[in-house]
């Protein structure tokens, strides 16, 4: 590498909806070391999700869209792979570096057909199972296997996540494959918390007694809430009247979760505050997601598939204890019987079990949040996120001539 000019980088994301990918590419694109520059390249948001520009504006970042990469596979993503072509002839990177399954197909194939010398794609979670078909599946696979064979460096965000794609689903080999877990700003999630929590739970109708339970994420078939409204009933079948359930999220599974608690019987609010006789609260998206879980008090997921879950990081920087399934790489994020406890994602019994242990003492809902807290903040930081980063494009810039 020759001296004398920054180190030019076009981050590629998917979309820019709430999630651990917008945090990453956000936080990489604003605090990389001053040897690189960043342009920040996205596509079109989802009707079907939350908007999270208010992450950018907080930053102060203006990314390019690319209105034609969209989340549905069609005719749009050849005019989305030709602009993304003229940004790289225009831009001129040194490095590509895309973030999740759309944005690595185009932006990776772009990048190699214009002779990009590195070339790196990061797995925020992968759909090789859980959302498709054999044969969607199979095929995806092919096409990953075929990416991989085009990238540098292929990014996975847990060792877990590793393992499976390189021992089950053998997309590379070992030696193209790093682990950098992914990093966010979690002040705010220990900051001003004994209002937020009075300001929560007064805004919900929550006495001192309620033991406020949160779901939180998008309501789509891969997040399973099915299983989590069957553990609302044997919860409430168990006699714990003082429960509260909050499902913060939207999307196209919603009808159905409406559906499955008025076939169970449960009652149900829409954003206003639950009672013994409509014990759960149908909350949407809520911006502040800080102000949720400062006012609950024990935070659950129960996806099919995951890669790492920002709700269960977050819940941690919060002192919250958890309970989810055992999938993706969530046992590389939570300290397993410390901070979380995890079942297989068909056992419905044990997860409410669990529950029902954490309902019912209140010092062990202390004792795990603290743990979990304390987890968070060491492995989770942006800044340490950024210092792999940086690491990673330095080694690989050594040996071409910019």
């Amino acid at each position: 590498m020759k001296s004398g000019r920054k180190i030019k980088v076009l981050r590629i994301i998917n979309r820019f909806n709430i999630g651990g990918p917008t945090y990453n590419a956000a936080y990489l694109t604003k605090y990389l070391d001053d040897q690189f520059e960043t342009l920040l390249v996205g596509g079109a948001k989802d009707d079907s999700e939350a908007s999270s520009e208010y992450i950018l504006q907080q930053l102060n970042l203006k990314p390019t869209i690319v209105q034609d990469m969209q989340r549905s596979i069609g005719f749009s993503d050849l005019s989305a792979y030709n602009q993304i072509s003229l940004i790289i002839k225009d831009y001129q990177p040194d490095i590509v570096h895309t973030h999740a399954s759309k944005s690595g197909f185009l932006g990776r194939l772009a990048a190699h057909n214009n002779n990009v010398p590195i070339i790196i794609h990061t797995f925020h979670g992968h759909v090789f199972h859980s959302y498709f078909g054999s044969l969607k599946t199979t095929f995806y696979k092919g096409l990953e296997r075929w990416l991989a064979k085009k990238s540098t460096k292929i990014i996975a965000i847990s060792n877990e996540q590793k393992r499976e794609l390189v021992l089950d689903h053998k997309i590379c080999e070992s030696s193209k494959m790093e682990v950098i877990p992914l990093g966010f700003d979690l002040t705010r999630f220990s900051e001003e918390s004994d209002s937020k929590r009075n300001d929560f739970r007064s805004t919900y109708g929550l006495q001192e007694k309620d033991v406020a339970i949160v779901i939180v994420g998008r309501l789509v078939p891969i997040k399973n809430h099915d299983f989590f409204i069957k553990v609302i009933n044997k919860v409430i079948n168990l006699g714990r009247g003082n429960v509260r359930f909050f499902i913060v999220g939207d999307g196209e599974s919603r009808n159905q979760i409406e559906l499955l608690l008025e076939n169970y019987k449960i009652g149900y609010t829409q954003n206003t505050a639950p009672n013994s006789l409509n014990p759960v609260c149908l909350a949407s998206w809520v911006k502040n997601v800080d102000w949720v879980y400062a006012g609950s008090d024990i935070v659950c997921l129960t996806s099919f598939n995951e890669g790492t879950p920002v709700s269960l990081i977050e819940a941690q920087a919060a002192s919250r204890p958890i309970v989810s399934t055992r999938v993706g790489g969530i046992e590389d994020i939570v300290l397993e019987d410390k901070s979380a406890y995890l079942c297989d994602k068909s056992d419905i019994q044990s997860f409410a079990n669990f529950l029902i242990k954490l309902i019912d003492n209140q010092e062990l809902r202390i004792s795990m949040g603290k743990a979990g807290k304390e987890n968070a903040l060491e492995k989770f930081n942006y800044s340490r996120l950024v210092s792999d980063i940086s690491h990673l494009y330095s080694t690989l810039v050594k040996n071409i001539e910019i």
